[in-house]
C-alpha cells in the first residue's frame, strides 16, 4: 500500500511525535508497504514555531502540498500533525473528496491555555473541527478516546504505541554518582509539562532534569539544586534513563507519554499524577503510582520492582503499532471499508 503521511515536525527534531511516525514509517516499509513523508524539510520557506524556536513552521505550503499528493498518488493518507502542512492536506483531500485519517498526537488547546487566556472550549472547538471530517481519528489510550467522544469527536479508533526495547533496557546505575535516589524528569523543558510541580517536591537524594526547550535557562537559575543535563540522545540518553531510581512525570496536558514506556524499559518505576496517560500506561502498585499527591507517589515508587517495570514494557513493539496504524487505514478513493467495528461514535 502507497500511504502519504503529511507530518509538520520531522528528524532532525526529536519529540513524542517524530519519534512515534518515524518508528512507524520503518515499521511500514518492513511490512511491504511504501510510506511516502511529506515535512517540512522539503523545500519550504518555514519560521520559528512561537515559543519553539527548534520547530519549523511551513510559511503558505498549498501549492506544494497540492502537487506532491497529485504526485505521489498514495492509496490512503494519514495526516499526522495539525499546522500548516497538515492543514494543507486537509484542504487538499476534502475538496477532492477523499478520505484520510488523523491522529491525535498532542493537546493543542492545553497548550495554549498555558500560554493565553484562551477557553478551553474555544481550542477544543477548532481542533474538533479540524479532526472530525477524517475517516477515523486515531486514539493511543482509552481515557483519552473518551475525553474526546464527551468533546464531540467522531470516528475514534484506538492506535497503540510502541518503545525500543534494545535501546532502553536496564544499565548500570553507576552511569550517575550523585547521591541516591535519583528522581528524574526527562522531556520537553517547557510550561506546559509542568516541571516545577517536580521540582517544588521534597525528596532526598537528587532530582535531573534531561532535556532541553524554552524555560530550561529559566529553572536552571530558579532551582540550582537540581541537576539539568541539557538535550540527550541515543546511548547517552538510555544510559543516564536506566541510572535513574524514579522517573517523575508531571505532566497533565500528555496524550500518551512516550517517556513512560522508556523508563519502565529501563527497570525504572514512574510517579504521575492520574490523569489521561499515566492512567492507561501505569499499573497502579506495579510499574508506578499515580497519584494527586505526587511525592507521595516518587516516595513509594523507590518500593517497586524493576524486573517488573522491564517485563511491562516488553509487551510493547513498534511493529505491533504498525500493524494496528495499518488496520486503521481507509482507502483514500472509496468510500470507508471494514474494521468497522473499530469506529466509535461513527
Amino acid at each position: 500500500m502507497k500511504i502519504a503521511i503529511v507530518i509538520d515536525t520531522w528528524l532532525p527534531e526529536v519529540n513524542g511525535v517524530v519519534t512515534t511516525m518515524h518508528k512507524i514509517v520503518e515499521e511500514l516499509k518492513g511490512l511491504g508497504h511504501d510510506p511516502h513523508v511529506l515535512s517540512h524539510a522539503q523545500g519550504f520557506t518555514t519560521i520559528p514555531m512561537p515559543g519553539y524556536s527548534s520547530i519549523r513552521l511551513a510559511l503558505f505550503p498549498q501549492g506544494k502540498v497540492n502537487r506532491w499528493l497529485d504526485e505521489v498518488q498514495p492509496d490512503a493518507v494519514h495526516i499526522s500533525t495539525e499546522g500548516p502542512l497538515g492543514a494543507a492536506a486537509r484542504r487538499y483531500c476534502i475538496k477532492r473528496g477523499l478520505h484520510f485519517t488523523t491522529c491525535y498526537h498532542t493537546k493543542f488547546p492545553e497548550y495554549i491555555r498555558a500560554r493565553a487566556p484562551i477557553p478551553l472550549s474555544v481550542g477544543y472547538a477548532w481542533i474538533r473541527g479540524f479532526h472530525n471530517p477524517a475517516s477515523r481519528l486515531m486514539v493511543s489510550t482509552p481515557s483519552l478516546m473518551q475525553e474526546l467522544k464527551d468533546r464531540g469527536f467522531k470516528n475514534l479508533v484506538h492506535w497503540g504505541k510502541g518503545v525500543d526495547t534494545e535501546l532502553f533496557r536496564p544499565r548500570d546505575k553507576h552511569f550517575l554518582d550523585d547521591n541516591r535516589p535519583i528522581f528524574m524528569y526527562l522531556g520537553r523543558v517547557a510550561i506546559e509539562k509542568n516541571i516545577e510541580a517536580f521540582l517544588k517536591l521534597e525528596l532526598p537524594g537528587t532530582q535531573y532534569v534531561v532535556g532541553d526547550g524554552p524555560d530550561l535557562e529559566a529553572l536552571k537559575k530558579k532551582y540550582p539544586k537540581v541537576k539539568f543535563t541539557g538535550f540527550r540522545r541515543g546511548e547517552e540518553l538510555a544510559k543516564t534513563l536506566a541510572a535513574a531510581d524514579v522517573f517523575v512525570f508531571p505532566s497533565k496536558t500528555d496524550t500518551f507519554g512516550l517517556v513512560l514506556l522508556e523508563a519502565m524499559a529501563c527497570g525504572v518505576p514512574v510517579a504521575a499524577y492520574p490523569v489521561t496517560g499515566p492512567v492507561d500506561v501505569v499499573q497502579q502498585g506495579q510499574t508506578g503510582f499515580c497519584d494527586d499527591d505526587l511525592q507521595k507517589a516518587a516516595l513509594a515508587c523507590l518500593e517497586l520492582d524493576g524486573k517488573k517495570c522491564r517485563d511491562y514494557a516488553l509487551r510493547f513493539s513498534w511493529k505491533a503499532a504498525a500493524e494496528e496504524f495499518l488496520r486503521n487505514m481507509v482507502p483514500a478513493r472509496s468510500a470507508p471499508e471494514g474494521n468497522t467495528d473499530r469506529l466509535v461514535n461513527a
